[in-house]
């Protein structure tokens, strides 16, 4: 029997690579939002990065608010907010904004991670490297409290209260979802009764503990009686195995640098990428990368998505397709991905 065909997402990390600005970059994926939203892809979700040369997904705020006045249907998110960065109320109010923008289709994807080094760390919260990283259950609570309709009430030690709402008159507020990739994210995202994702992208070990340990311990919520998941997985689709095989190198030769401590660069083209002089240490790297991800024709990259998502339960795969560019290609579109995520739901 076949496995039903999940619903599909899209996960962007808005790549940059040589030659191109971050105007470029960015201009380029909101026309891939425009693709996902006009296919029916479920949701659009913009990670947090910073300080690299490679990823122009900075402030996913920003980039949702963009999305937003250029698609109609398609749920847009962040994949996610690094909370540790930021003041709680700060993104509250960010995402009660975003949900009076496009009501009903705002998700808020919060994770615990600084997703950059201690120094961006200390920039941009001024706090230390630790000290919110520890307070990230409790900062959970506050945003969701933040953005209820009843808003957060806060007790003085005179006895007094003062009440803050991120927005004075909503009538909806952005779903929250808690990311990981870790046993202490999932069960966080159980205890609270909050909806989960694995970040299986970037680091598939643990996944089926994770999700266990979250399905097992999860304590029902009034929006949430039921545990609601899915999981992320790199892909790329092109007419032939070769050219996706061809397509697929750069972010992998991303990522070994990454994982090699190696001096991070712009993302290469696809002919700077098969050039690039053989490293015993980068290859195994390449290949250790490439053997969790689904690369291919879009049959059969839609046959994997499908098995993938029937193996560990879930309806829906958020794809983040990591296709590069030929030099030819124009600098302000993502034909590579475009293509992935068209190839994709057809065969879907």
């Amino acid at each position: 029997m076949t496995a039903i065909a999940p619903a599909l997402s899209v996960l962007d990390l808005v790549p940059v690579r040589t030659g191109q600005t971050s105007s470029e970059a960015i201009a380029a994926s909101l026309s891939l939002a425009e693709i996902a939203d006009r296919l029916g892809y479920r949701r659009y979700w913009f990670a947090e990065h910073h300080n690299m040369p490679a990823v122009a997904s900075t402030t996913p705020p920003v980039l949702i608010a963009a999305a937003a006045g250029r698609t109609t249907q398609i749920r847009l998110g962040s994949g996610g907010v690094m909370l540790p960065n930021h003041a709680p109320l700060i993104v509250a109010e960010q995402f009660a904004a975003l949900e009076a923008i496009a009501p009903g289709r705002i998700d808020l994807g919060l994770g615990r991670a600084p997703g950059s080094d201690p120094v961006i760390t200390q920039l941009l919260r001024g706090s230390g490297t630790t000290s919110d990283v520890e307070q990230f259950p409790r900062h959970v609570q506050d945003i969701a409290a933040f953005l209820a309709g009843d808003g957060a009430t806060l007790r003085f030690t005179s006895g007094g209260e003062y009440i803050v709402h991120a927005t004075p008159a909503a009538t909806s507020s952005p779903e929250i979802w808690l990311l990981g990739s870790s046993d202490y994210s999932a069960q966080l995202a159980a205890s609270h009764g909050l909806p989960y994702v694995f970040a299986n992208h970037f680091s598939g070990q643990g996944l089926e503990r994770a999700l266990d340990l979250y399905r097992t311990g999860y304590q029902p919520s009034e929006e949430h009686p039921e545990p609601r998941t899915f999981l992320t997985v790199n892909v790329v689709a092109a007419p032939t195995i070769a050219e996706a095989e061809a397509r697929a190198l750069p972010q992998l030769r991303m990522m070994a640098r990454l994982r090699l401590n190696k001096p991070l660069t712009a993302l290469e083209t696809v002919e700077e990428a098969l050039a690039a002089t053989p490293d015993a240490a980068t290859d195994q790297a390449v290949q250790a990368g490439r053997s969790r991800w689904f690369v291919g024709t879009g049959e059969s990259v839609a046959a994997e998505t499908r098995e993938f998502a029937a193996k560990y339960g879930v309806d829906e795969v958020m794809v983040s397709p990591v296709a590069g560019a030929y030099e030819a290609e124009p600098k302000d579109s993502a034909a590579g991905r475009a293509q992935t995520l068209e190839l994709i739901a057809a065969a879907l």
